[in-house]
């Protein structure tokens, strides 16, 4: 095939998964999107380049820029707060790291991903290398994490492969394919490289290591190649997600497809998005809700003997662990309930400022996490977040009682709009270190007015700072 043009890449009727899923991402215009999709792609998006540009202040973020600037130069697109200017597939890579690095970013739950942490640094990153409308980047996003969440939604057994990274990167491609204007058949075939580059390993969550969001990064910078290399007219295996070596046979115990191809083009998946309202793994998220509830109930670091926290087996599996004696690892900590709830115990909430050197090792706060436990309740859907509870042994011998079936940020339980710009303003002053009125507000503007714009490239020059 070399030398071939991608025009000359031809496939049978479409017959593998990967084939139907490609003409739902050809197919799919902004037309066929309901209001509220569009609604959530315009939210997810500004949440995402907040976050991202908080990740700015990871302690790793800098080492990951310094490694991208070695890659090779270019000025394609930017680096979201710090502006370095990059080849897209770099940018994108760096931006990605920024936007998971501190677990501040949106999840789809049924799915256990973070399908726009992938989805939308690549599209903003190819805007600004080739241009891309507004009308064309909203029906591009919904169509990404369409194919990243539904991947994880036909998973029904418990997570091995870090599915952020691994069906985020088929909905990359898919986001870049239909971007670029791919036919069905070269998306397919985009797929298949999509197979050959998926990667993201559990043991980096088990651990607690930046490897979590190098291989979200990873996958960014994966989504241009595999495109890149259909363009050039390579062909990818069509089986990449059913074939016997395919993504859900290799990486997935048990799967449910047949239900999510058939609510192709009706249940649109970035309408079950759910923002996070706090920077630590969204498993956390119910205990440190359920804290603040008892909190209000009398609840507080010196009167509490023991705390124990009853969830789903994922919510135990994610982020059950223990304290870990200091020095507390930044990314261990932001996945472990005990810790975080020692904070939300401690201040009333969960903030960026919680995960400094002082706090993690902080001997009050790990004498309190040391009271929290994390235990398995009857629950056996592998990616139930809920029904969660929570029973809070006091010194003199009361108990106080809580319980949740819904986690705050779910579509049942949204942000309100004034919070959700509260959180976006927060990670820009974070992020750049101070508050900048004058460019959260154009951001804000412009992806309110998101399929109105002629160059979604502006975005990204203004996650990077850049006001002209």
């Amino acid at each position: 095939m070399s030398g071939q043009s991608s025009e000359s890449i031809q496939t049978d009727a479409p017959h593998t998964a990967a084939q139907k899923l490609a003409q739902h991402v050809a197919s799919t215009t902004l037309a066929n999107l309901p209001p509220e999709v569009v609604q959530a792609v315009r939210n997810f998006t500004l949440d995402l380049i907040g976050v991202g540009i908080a990740g700015t202040r990871s302690p790793y973020a800098a080492g990951v820029r310094q490694a991208a600037a070695a890659w090779g130069d270019g000025t394609h697109a930017n680096v979201f707060a710090t502006g370095e200017a990059l080849p897209a597939p770099h940018a994108a890579f760096v931006n990605a790291f920024q936007a998971h690095a501190l677990e501040f970013d949106c999840v789809h739950e049924g799915a256990v991903l973070h399908p726009f942490t992938v989805v939308v640094p690549v599209l903003l990153a190819d805007a600004q290398r080739v241009g891309l409308s507004g009308e064309r980047y909203v029906s591009a996003a919904a169509i990404g994490v369409d194919v990243a969440a539904g991947l994880g939604v036909a998973a029904k057994s418990q997570i091995r492969f870090f599915r952020p990274a691994t069906c985020g990167l088929f909905g990359a491609v898919a986001a870049l394919s239909h971007a670029r204007g791919l036919s069905a058949d070269q998306t397919a075939h985009a797929f298949g490289y999509a197979l050959a580059f998926a990667s993201g390993t559990m043991q980096a969550h088990v651990e607690g290591t930046p490897a979590l969001a190098a291989s979200v990064a990873g996958a960014a910078r994966s989504a241009f190649v595999a495109v890149d290399l259909v363009e050039a007219g390579l062909p990818g295996p069509m089986g990449s997600i059913d074939g016997p070596f395919g993504y859900l046979s290799l990486f997935e115990r048990d799967i449910a497809l047949e239900p999510v191809m058939a609510s192709l083009g009706q249940n649109w998946r970035a309408a079950e998005v759910s923002w996070k309202p706090f920077p630590s793994g969204r498993a956390s998220h119910g205990g440190i809700d359920m804290i603040q509830d008892l909190a209000r109930q009398g609840l507080t670091a010196d009167n509490l003997d023991h705390l124990t926290i009853s969830a789903p087996p994922l919510i135990h599996h994610l982020v059950g662990r223990p304290i870990a004696p200091p020095p507390l690892e930044v990314n261990y900590a932001r996945l472990c309930l005990p810790y975080v709830g020692a904070i939300a115990l401690t201040k009333g909430d969960v903030g960026l400022t919680d995960f400094t050197p002082d706090r993690l090792n902080d001997p009050a706060i790990h004498a309190l996490a040391a009271r929290i436990k994390v235990v398995v309740n009857e629950v056996t859907e592998a990616s139930a977040f809920v029904p969660q509870s929570a029973r809070a042994v006091l010194k003199d011998g009361r108990v106080l009682d809580v319980a949740i079936d819904k986690l705050l940020g779910t579509p049942q339980r949204p942000l309100s709009r004034q919070a959700h710009l509260a959180k976006f303003r927060a990670c820009c002053a974070f992020g750049f270190g101070r508050a900048n009125p004058e460019l959260e507000d154009a951001l804000i503007e412009a992806t309110d007015q998101l399929t109105e714009l002629t160059d979604v490239g502006l975005l990204g020059r203004l996650a990077a700072g850049i006001l002209s």
